[in-house]
């Protein structure tokens, strides 16, 4: 069972509308930096544990991911347990909404796995706090465009500290995963010049990147992947792309890629850095789509949004200079640098201001 208590979280609720069949769990990881900032996940989960601990883990992750992206945003995460495919409905989606508008502000919510802007619409029809709209409808539409940007700036500073140049021309670049995140990422790569090698279990998406970049190779699966010779590998499918076994065999120098939850365990970020392997925090360099979502908060501008993502080469590069400077792995970093703003300006709050 898990402890929720012993999670760290502000808040955890339980939402129940028997009538439309919503089971989800919504929680709050921290508001010292602002409002909880994170997505809507639904899935059929095994049991009501497994959700609540899901939960628990993407909110803290959001909280580091906001703060690192410098926004003024809490981390919280849903997830609504059930098959998207076949459970998803207007009256679970607008019960769903309801308890949202019921947390007055405390908790934004957003697309993610199972979700998409036309749900949010729907959502957004009972509560206030429903983000990653569809653009019709005066939301910022679909986030992967600038989570793949954000992964793009990150592999350039990658390429900076392990190279000494910020650019992919003529480094091969091994990217798993090639939906919304990944077939974007590709456009990126290929018109800075990389060597671009992809593989899908889907194969129409690769058949589809193929057709779009004649150039551009595939694998016949993630294993065969993973051990082809390489510059850069680029998770951007499931969590838990890097396992112990994985690592063994991981052939690329730089580990960059849009998926979330990369490392299987903690200890893979020691051991990516004992083997030479220069690792940007997931969450770090895949902030793009949480930036471009904020900033549907204050009248959506794509350019503005894109000139705030640009940011994270900037911030990518700090991680790196201070996991060397510090002898930690950029995980650690990553952390250290989040940890630290949400203690420094979120005891700005203590000073009381006038009503």
């Amino acid at each position: 069972m898990v402890d929720v208590f012993a999670a760290g979280a502000e808040q955890v609720v339980f939402c129940s509308d028997p009538a439309s069949g919503l089971r989800a769990v919504i929680a709050v990881h921290s508001t010292a930096l602002g409002p909880a900032l994170g997505g809507t996940r639904f899935h059929p989960y095994a049991g009501e544990d497994d959700a609540v601990a899901d939960a628990l883990r993407l909110a803290r992750a959001m909280s580091y991911k906001n703060s690192l992206a410098g926004l003024d945003l809490g981390g919280g995460k849903a997830v609504v347990i059930g098959d998207p495919r076949t459970d998803k409905t207007e009256p679970l989606l607008r019960a769903y909404g309801r308890f949202v508008e019921s947390l007055g502000g405390r908790y934004l919510t957003a697309c993610d796995v199972g979700t998409t802007n036309a749900d949010l619409d729907v959502v957004a029809r009972e509560t206030r706090f429903a983000h990653g709209r569809s653009e019709v409808l005066g939301g910022c539409g679909d986030s992967s465009v600038l989570t793949a940007f954000g992964v793009f700036q990150g592999m350039r500073a990658a390429a900076q500290h392990r190279w000494g140049s910020p650019t992919l021309a003529g480094r091969t670049v091994a990217v798993a995963g090639v939906g919304k995140v990944g077939s974007w990422l590709v456009d990126r790569l290929v018109a800075d010049g990389a060597d671009v090698v992809v593989t899908d279990v889907d194969q129409a998406a690769v058949e589809r990147v193929l057709a779009r970049h004649p150039g551009v190779d595939a694998a016949t699966d993630t294993a065969t992947l993973v051990r082809t010779p390489a510059d850069v590998y680029a998770p951007c499918a499931l969590g838990g792309a890097l396992d112990d076994e994985t690592v063994d065999v991981l052939q690329a120098e730089v580990v960059c890629g849009g998926a979330n939850n990369q490392l299987a365990h903690e200890a893979i970020a020691d051991e990516l850095v004992a083997r030479g392997v220069l690792y940007a925090p997931d969450y770090l360099v895949n902030a793009g789509g949480v930036i471009q979502v904020e900033d549907e908060r204050h009248g959506f501008s794509f350019a503005r949004a894109e000139a705030k993502a640009a940011g994270i080469y900037d911030t990518a590069l700090r991680v790196f200079e201070t996991a060397a400077a510090e002898g930690v792995s950029p995980a650690v970093a990553a952390d250290r640098l989040a940890e630290q703003r949400i203690a420094a300006v979120g005891r700005l709050a203590t000073i009381r201001l006038p009503r």
